[in-house]
């Protein structure tokens, strides 16, 4: 009886546990959620002193802020690429990174090899790499946004067809869309509601966002206050374009994949055929490096690299 009775709890414990499990708790989330979303985000005042403020420091080091404050025309392509890729890191931690990572391969490199030319090649490649990452985190971020880009438009339209104001739009799209875009036009938001005009904040908008849909849309707004007309058909309008060149873009990725991975391979394939060389035959390849034609050849066939991985790189992009 008491084996009956263990086994029943034990089931029915089961049956209630996966009930609030698979049932209840998701309900509650789904109504958290919902309850949440009626309250809204209050942004509190300080935001304020953040976007009226002088522009950010490009470090933390005074000393290093005030230097490059003096030269801030010149590091503000560095400034913009680290704003566009969605980092949070200053100008400063950056070049301190590149110079560190750049000095680092370069004295291993000169350690290795004696050679000092080789170290400053290897140093300023080095130093590009996070460059690099940067503009690998800012494209994926771009794309990101420009594929929630048309129904954050189609928001706005509908939010204006409903009786709402422009701004409260770009409020409920900042509130609604996920990362990038809802940040994005949070920033938007938030700097027309701390006094910058709605011109300026969007031509802003369209520097930080380096697409042209943003520039249509931040235009499509700037002529439609002077001139007037209908904002949401003129949304709906842009959201439709842009979901068309997408879909066009996809295609075209689809046509041209054949042509982009054998390019990748023709790049890849020297370096790989390089270091399989270096690893089985070693003193077949010291012949290279240990004579003055060999070091020739070498920087020969890397110029030759580069300059052939630029031009495979120019036709496998397409312009679309």
């Amino acid at each position: 009886m008491a084996i009956v009775t263990i086994s029943f709890v034990i089931m029915l414990t089961g049956i209630l546990g996966a009930y609030w499990l698979f049932v209840i708790r998701p309900e509650e989330q789904v109504q958290q959620a919902f309850w949440k979303r009626l309250k809204g985000k209050r942004e509190t005042v300080r935001t304020a002193s953040k976007l009226l403020k002088k522009a950010r420091q490009l470090s933390s080091v005074p000393t290093f802020d005030a230097t490059l404050m003096r030269s801030r025309n010149v590091v503000r392509p560095l400034e913009l690429l680290i704003e566009q890729s969605g980092n949070r890191i200053t100008v400063g931690t950056f070049l301190l990174t590149a110079a560190t990572c750049g000095a680092l391969v370069a004295y291993i490199t000169l350690k290795l090899s004696g050679m000092l030319l080789l170290a400053i090649g290897a140093g300023a490649l080095a130093a590009w790499v996070p460059v690099r990452i940067l503009q690998f985190q800012r494209t994926r971020r771009v794309l990101k946004f420009e594929e929630q880009f048309p129904e954050a438009l189609a928001l706005v339209s509908r939010a204006l067809k409903a009786g709402h104001t422009f701004t409260t739009g770009l409020a409920m799209v900042a509130e609604e869309m996920p990362s990038p875009i809802g940040p994005e036009f949070r920033l938007l938001y938030d700097q027309q509601n701390y006094g910058m005009p709605i011109g300026d904040a969007l031509k802003e908008f369209a520097q930080r966002v380096p697409l042209l849909d943003a520039r249509f849309f931040v235009t499509a707004v700037l002529i439609q206050r002077e001139s007037g007309g209908n904002l949401s058909e003129i949304l709906d309008n842009i959201a439709t374009v842009i979901r068309d060149r997408f879909r066009v873009k996809r295609q075209i990725r689809v046509v041209s994949a054949h042509a982009r991975m054998t390019g990748f391979v023709l790049i890849g394939v020297p370096p790989a055929l390089a270091f399989m060389l270096f690893l089985l035959n070693p003193d077949h390849f010291g012949v290279l490096t240990g004579t003055p034609l060999g070091v020739n050849l070498i920087w020969a066939a890397i110029t030759l690299q580069v300059v052939g991985s630029l031009i495979i790189r120019k036709m496998i992009q397409l312009e679309y």
